[in-house]
Formats: C-alpha cells, sequence, structure tokens
C-alpha cells in the first residue's frame, strides 16, 4: 500500500504539470500533502514536510534542502554580481577584437564565451549576452545563425550541470548527494565535453570559412561591433577597475568548492562559501548601499525562482522519504525488474535520463522519477552519488526540450526554425552523451 500512495503521488504531480494545470511549486507541495491525508498520515504530515526542508533529526543522512537552498541562493547573488560588474567584459572584448573576419575564430569565440558565460547557470543571461555579443559579427559576416543557436546550446547544457545549476540543483535536493563531491564526479566529464563542443565549433568554422572565406575587417568595424554591447543603464554598476580582484575571488570561491576537503584545503560548506563570497564581493565592488541594493533586486528574482522550487521539493521529498513510501517504490521496482538488468542499473539510468529530461520537466524526472530509481539501485549495491551522477547525462539533450522556456528566447533571438535547430543540435549532442557516459564510467564510479 505504501508503494502504491508513492506512486499516486508522483503521477499526480507529473500529470499536473504536464498538463500545465498547476506550476511545478504548486504540485510539489499539494500532491504529497493530499495523498497524505487520503493515506492516513493527516497528524504527521505537519513533521514529515518539516524533515524534508531542515532535516531529519532522527535519520542523519536525511540533512533536508535547507544547506542546499542557501547554496543556491548565494551562488546565484555572487555570480549575478560578477557579471553585472563585468567581469566578463573583457572576454567579451577580447573575442570581438581577435575573431576579426574568420568565421572559424568567431564560432570557437562564440563557444569559449557560451561556456564562460554559463556559469552563472542561467540560460537566459548566456543567451542575451552571447547573442548581442555575437549576433552583429555573424550578420556582418553573413554567418549562418543556426550556427550559433546550436553552439550556446551545447555549451549550455554542459555548463548548467554546476550545483547551482537547475538539474544539479534538483538532484541534490531529491537525493541529498554532497554537491562537492558530485562536481568533482563529472566535473572531468564537463571539461571534456566543452573540449568536444569547441571541436564542433572548429568543424561548423572550417565549414562556414569554405562557404564565405575570410573576410578583412577594419578597426573601425571591430569598434561599431564591439560598440554594440554599450549599456547605459548597465554601465553605472560596472566596475572595471575590480576586475583583478573579482576573477581572483572567483577562483578562491571554484578552488574551495571543488577541492574543499582535498590536501591542505579545509572543507567548508558551499553555503558558507558562497554566502562569505558574495559579502566580500558587495563590499569590494559596491559601497553604496542604493547599489547593494540594486544588484539584489536584479538577481534575487532568479534566485527566489530556484529557491522556491528547491523548498517545495523538499516538502515533496520529505513526506515521501519519511513515509516510508520512498523505499517501499524502490522494493517494488526492484522486484519487477528483471534480475539481469540488476549488475547495468547505472546506464539504465543513464539512457532513462534521456528521454526522461526531455519529454519531462527537470522537475518530474529528478523530483519525481529518479528518487524511485535511486531506491531501486539500492537494491543492487548502487549509491545515491551513484544515481545522482548517471542521472546528469540525459542533460546532453535536455535544453533541446520544448519544455525549457528560454529556448525560445534563443530562438527569437537568432530567428532559427525549431525543428531544424532540434535536429541539427540532437546530432552534435551524440557526442556530449557519449562523453558523459564515458566521463560517469571512467571519472564518476559508476558501475555501468
Amino acid at each position: 500500500m505504501l508503494a502504491m500512495w508513492g506512486l499516486l503521488i508522483v503521477i499526480i504531480f507529473m500529470v499536473l504539470i504536464m498538463t500545465r494545470l498547476t506550476s511545478p511549486f504548486t504540485a510539489l507541495v499539494l500532491s504529497p500533502v493530499i495523498v497524505g491525508l487520503v493515506a492516513g498520515f493527516a497528524n504527521q504530515l505537519g513533521a514529515f514536510a518539516l524533515a524534508g526542508v531542515v532535516g531529519s533529526k532522527t535519520e542523519a543522512t536525511d540533512k533536508g534542502v535547507a544547506p542546499t537552498v542557501v547554496m543556491l541562493m548565494f551562488a546565484i547573488l555572487f555570480f549575478g554580481l560578477m557579471l553585472t560588474a563585468g567581469l566578463f567584459d573583457p572576454l567579451v572584448h577580447f573575442i570581438l577584437r581577435i575573431v576579426q573576419g574568420d568565421p572559424l575564430k568567431v564560432l570557437v569565440g562564440t563557444a569559449i564565451l557560451a561556456s564562460a558565460v554559463s556559469v552563472d547557470g542561467d540560460g537566459s543571461t548566456t543567451t542575451m549576452i552571447v547573442c548581442s555579443a555575437m549576433i552583429p559579427v555573424y550578420k556582418k559576416l553573413n554567418m549562418k545563425m543556426m550556427d550559433l543557436a546550436v553552439i550556446i546550446i551545447l555549451a549550455n547544457s554542459i555548463m548548467n550541470l554546476l550545483p547551482w545549476g537547475g538539474p544539479t540543483a534538483r538532484i541534490i535536493a531529491a537525493l541529498k548527494v554532497d554537491e562537492g563531491e558530485l562536481l568533482r564526479k563529472i566535473l572531468p566529464g564537463m571539461a571534456i565535453a566543452i573540449v568536444w563542443v569547441i571541436i564542433v565549433a572548429v568543424l561548423r568554422g572550417l565549414s562556414e570559412r569554405k562557404r564565405l572565406g575570410i573576410v578583412a575587417l577594419s578597426p573601425e568595424e571591430i569598434a561599431g561591433l564591439r560598440a554594440n554591447l554599450n549599456d547605459e543603464e548597465g554601465d553605472s554598476l560596472k566596475r572595471p577597475k575590480m576586475i583583478w580582484v573579482n576573477l581572483l575571488l572567483t577562483l578562491l570561491v571554484m578552488t574551495y568548492l571543488i577541492f574543499g576537503g582535498m590536501w591542505i584545503i579545509p572543507k567548508i560548506p558551499s553555503a558558507i562559501i558562497f554566502m562569505v563570497a558574495f559579502a566580500i564581493a558587495l563590499l569590494i565592488n559596491y559601497r553604496k548601499l542604493s547599489d547593494q541594493r540594486k544588484i539584489v533586486e536584479e538577481h534575487g528574482a532568479n534566485a527566489m525562482h530556484v529557491v522556491t522550487m528547491v523548498l517545495a521539493a523538499g516538502i515533496f521529498m520529505g513526506i515521501l522519504n519519511q513515509s516510508h513510501m520512498s523505499t517501499a517504490m524502490g522494493e517494488w521496482l526492484a522486484n519487477v525488474v528483471p534480475s539481469s538488468m540488476a549488475s547495468h542499473w547505472g546506464l539504465v539510468v543513464a539512457l532513462a535520463s534521456v528521454p526522461g529530461t526531455f519529454m519531462l520537466s527537470n522537475d518530474a524526472f529528478y523530483l519525481g522519477v529518479l528518487p524511485i530509481l535511486s531506491r531501486t539501485g539500492e537494491q543492487y549495491g548502487f549509491s545515491a552519488m551513484d544515481m545522482a551522477v548517471a542521472s546528469t547525462t540525459g542533460q546532453a539533450f535536455h535544453l533541446l526540450s520544448p519544455l525549457v522556456g528560454f529556448i525560445y528566447l534563443l530562438l527569437h533571438l537568432t530567428g532559427v526554425d525549431m525543428g531544424t535547430w532540434q535536429r541539427k543540435s540532437a546530432k552534435w549532442a551524440i557526442g556530449t552523451f557519449v562523453v558523459f557516459l564515458f566521463s560517469i564510467a571512467t571519472f564518476g564510479g559508476v558501475r555501468l
């Protein structure tokens, strides 16, 4: 009966968000509460939900989502501040100066810029910055906008796996895994995948160079392209003199996040790293309280969207876990799955994540389906971390889904057809998926 109630929660949740009858937040909170009431847990629902948010006092492994919420909020604020302060502006101007009129250099520059800007985990920001910088160049050289749209999405799908990005934040919330350890396991694959994106850019660049040749641009034309990036409203918040200080602070943050607890680097919770880093960044970049308020207001909206979703996920998972519904579902699925698949459960989860994250939203797959797959994997000797790592592979294709909101901004700015863009992007995304599979087996410790 527990497995049946749990499956009913998952089904109701997925139906609600797939049919768009409610928002994901509403579905996450209300589906377990309503089913829990019907199932007879009325007196315990409050404690179950709270345990999912702040952690269970009786189960040391159930830490709740509160630390993840703090980490996400201040990570988004920190990287948003760095973007506003102009940390990436020198890179943008350098790329525009270097590419000249060579389509090959333009495409490689696009890949590098999209990868760098995607570090903040927000696809809309990446799209706006890269398109603003590169569309004038593509138009000037008569290059294909399709290549721009494909390269942006390939790069963003990889960098979106950083712990403060959408999918990884949901994985951490659902499986309660350590974000630092998860990042160390997937980072090699992300690095190799970025190299793959640059290779794709080189291949497409060679094709465009053959078609168009190399166009000689005058210094005045290059200056005109760079002038397109001027933003009078944002200029007052730019801090060009703080570039090196901000870069050093960002590198320190990434070092502690990735290597904390290794060698002589002390282990510091990610939430504290970003909280302290954001406080320092505010202090050194924006002394005026009015400017600090602008930064928080400008980037707080993005942070709140993610934070509310993760808090709702805490309630969802708290009720499922504390009522032991998730355990019952895992045991039930382990009994119905053929035993021949047991030793390949890591591969099963990796493959399932492709249609799972494409046809469903990240919320539906990672918060509704992945916990069941993880509980089943426990029966076969796979840890929650194994399942977390394996489930990231589907992100190679996720951003091609029509359920992803910011792709419509990308398609609008580049003016490309969605169906054609999906087909061309998917062809190259196969390579990203293969890289991810190789990485999780080689560096992630997942048995395939």
